[in-house]
């Protein structure tokens, strides 16, 4: 057992703090070279979400935000930046880009309480490194991440660090530590009600098993039920401090009946609040996956958590170095985890940060943040107890070497992994015109990577965004952007309308069962197919709809269709769309060799794929002159072949797809910029992006 001083443990806490924070500084000085990254003199965030949180902020600077226009006003993330933009001389921007760095690598502190509590610091402080740029929570808490996970591992530990605590020490303030950690974890995070819920169950399982004996246990059984219940925040806080007092000042009056009493009214205040619904939400969405988004009764829609990568399965060798660097540190991580576990039985109740961190194998990679400190900790304890057995001198001095050669992979992963920010300044600068011109009240249409940043940069409203993007959210969306335009500028204008109808008369988003149900159509296929005539009459205009279309979303075009090329009523998916993108390609005596397989004839006639030589209709070719207007040169092959051939001159970029993707929306207003005899209008015409205003 190692007896160290609060001063040393202070010392090892500020040591891996700097660490974890400089460590984070890399992506700053790189990303600080790149004008494209750079609004407003401050670089700009590297995830999608954090614009939400971001518009939250902005709208809470302000006073107000529009009704109905889905801010994050009052989140908890927004709150606090809102507060430190008050209290500190610093802009919200720069906020944004730094946040994370100060608040993520407190990851360190509870590491090393907790090794402090087992008489381990140093082990525990090895940890403590390792876990802080360990590679997934590196990746989601590095500078310009500005999302709530800058916290979602810090809170629990604390929580752990409170149950470990009061094991060894026993005193009443270690309640205080458990249930708060639990409830402002809660707060910060609302989904962590799982894992809060799990930590709670296994300490139950685990109190009974070997400490059935201890009070204390049962009183903080208590305690985390408390802070975990659905009640209002300002409820439950005072619950806790009632619990508190009481246990302070009257312990004598906690008989038998009396705790049985204060366990049936907390679990029945756990269950009136419906504590199981938020566990089964989350479950079917992550471990019972299904094609069929099937919360609408009569249409199946495309369920959007198989196309988010972050929620796809991962194979093993992914699985360790996300967790530990290196599959070996992982390895020695999970062992020592295990002698931890024989040694100090109280750790057992750090398994379902472990078993989240696994469900990574099934639910997607962005469960394994949750095992890394654990593994972490695992790793240090391991590293000293094979040094103390082996007798080796100087223990210390080879330990250092070995956490350094274990640092090694995350480090070289820092170094590689440059995320470039969500938006580069040319689109920026085209959201920041269009908010110029659109009022607060207009929609603007886009897929749902760039809904939150859209409400940020130009203030106006969206259909869909990175929460709000459920298989029948993204159906219309997906339909505008993949059909022609006339049927694109009706169901763009259906979806508006209905979105804010939806408002007042609450028929669940189930827009398009309104839709049929208002207009009288029986059959879905009769109003598809009537959507598309220019006799189709779209509901009255009440606001303006903008179309912002980047150059970026090309590249996402085939995701973004598969939400509307299904058949509703069953889930079947239709044929995949032949759309292919090739910016490397090279002359050789057969014609064009694209980096695909495709060969382009020299005659751009056809071109072969696998064996097979297709008929081109259409050769195009895209240039913008020194005015910045688009010139196309179109060259007619056949009629009656399905494959449109355009060579986008200053993209560098051959794109080559079938008639249906040539005919949609996106390829006609973006690319070719064919909006004449349209209901669209061009607003913005950027090679970055385009915005087109619908007229009708």
């Amino acid at each position: 057992m190692q007896l160290l001083n609060r001063y040393q443990i202070s010392i090892f806490i500020i040591i891996a703090y700097l660490f974890a924070l400089l460590c984070r500084m890399e992506w700053v000085l790189w990303a600080g070279g790149y004008s494209d990254f750079i609004w407003n003199n401050q670089l700009m965030i590297s995830t999608n979400d954090g614009y939400a949180y971001a518009e939250g902020a902005r709208d809470m600077i302000a006073g107000f935000h529009q009704p109905n226009d889905l801010s994050y006003y009052g989140t908890p993330l927004s709150t606090l930046t809102f507060l430190l933009c008050k209290v500190l001389p610093f802009s919200l921007e720069t906020i944004m880009i730094y946040l994370s760095i100060f608040l993520a690598s407190l990851i360190v502190v509870p590491i090393i309480l907790i090794g402090k509590e087992f008489g381990h610091v140093k082990e525990f402080f090895v940890a403590s490194l390792l876990a802080s740029i360990a590679n997934s929570y590196y990746n989601r808490t590095m500078a310009g991440y500005y999302d709530t996970d800058m916290l979602v591992i810090v809170l629990p530990l604390f929580a752990i660090w409170g149950i470990i605590r009061l094991h060894f020490k026993g005193d009443l303030i270690s309640f205080l530590i458990i249930s708060l950690s639990m409830l402002a974890y809660n707060w910060w995070y609302p989904s962590s009600y799982t894992l809060c819920v799990a930590i709670t169950l296994f300490y139950a399982i685990y109190t009974v098993v070997l400490e059935r004996r201890n009070l204390k246990n049962y009183q903080a059984i208590l305690f985390m039920i408390l802070a975990i219940t659905a009640a209002p925040y300002a409820v439950r806080l005072g619950l806790i401090i009632a619990l508190f007092g009481l246990i302070y000042f009257r312990a004598n009056l906690l008989s038998v009946r009396v705790m049985i009493g204060l366990f049936v009214s907390v679990l029945a205040l756990f269950v009136i609040f419906g504590g199981l619904n938020p566990i089964w939400f989350q479950a079917k969405f992550y471990l019972f996956r299904s094609l069929g988004d099937s919360s609408s009764v009569s249409f199946y829609f495309y369920n959007v958590n198989q196309t988010i990568m972050e929620s796809g399965r991962i194979d093993l060798d992914l699985f360790t170095q996300r967790i530990s660097g290196h599959w070996s540190v992982f390895i020695a991580g999970v062992i020592g985890y295990v002698l931890l576990c024989f040694k100090f039985r109280i750790f057992l109740v750090a398994i379902p940060m472990i078993g989240l961190g696994f469900l990574a194998l099934k639910g997607g990679l962005r469960f394994t943040i949750y095992a890394v400190p654990i593994v972490a900790m695992g790793f240090g304890y391991l590293l000293y107890y094979l040094l103390k057995r082996a007798k080796i001198a100087k223990i210390n001095l080879i330990a250092f070497i070995i956490t350094v050669v274990a640092l090694i992979p995350s480090i070289v992963h820092i170094y590689y992994y440059k995320p470039s920010s969500v938006l580069f300044k040319t689109e920026v600068n085209v959201l920041d015109k269009l908010g110029k011109i659109a009022k607060r009240d207009d929609y603007t249409l886009a897929w749902w990577d760039y809904g939150y940043a859209i409400r940020y940069y130009s203030d106006t409203k969206t259909l869909i965004d990175g929460g709000k993007h459920l298989g029948r959210e993204n159906y219309a969306v997906s339909y505008a952007l993949t059909m022609p335009p006339l049927n694109s500028a009706n169901m763009a204008r259906l979806e508006v309308e209905y979105t804010e109808k939806g408002y007042t008369q609450n028929f669940g988003g189930k827009n398009l069962e309104q839709i049929l149900k208002d207009y009288n159509y029986i059959e879905l296929g009769e109003f598809l197919s009537d959507i598309k005539k220019e006799t189709f009459s779209p509901p009255l205009k009440s606001r303006d709809i903008y179309y912002f279309l980047p150059d970026r979303m090309m590249g996402i075009f085939p995701v973004v269709a598969k939400f509307s090329r299904l058949d509703l009523l069953n889930g079947k998916e239709w044929a995949e769309p032949f759309f292919v993108i090739a910016t490397n390609f090279a002359q050789t005596q057969n014609g064009i060799a694209l980096d695909n397989g495709i060969i382009i004839s020299n005659d751009a006639t056809h071109i072969e794929l696998g064996g097979q030589k297709f008929r081109v209709n259409s050769y195009i070719e895209t240039k913008y002159d020194e005015n910045m207007k688009l010139n196309k040169t179109i060259h007619n092959i056949d009629n009656l072949a399905d494959i449109y051939l355009i060579y986008m001159v200053d993209y560098g970029r051959f794109v080559i797809m079938d008639r249906e993707m040539f005919n949609s929306s996106y390829v006609q207003l973006f690319v070719l910029e064919n909006y004449a005899d349209t209901p669209f209008e061009p607003v913005i015409l950027e090679p970055a992006a385009k915005v087109y205003k619908l007229k009708r």
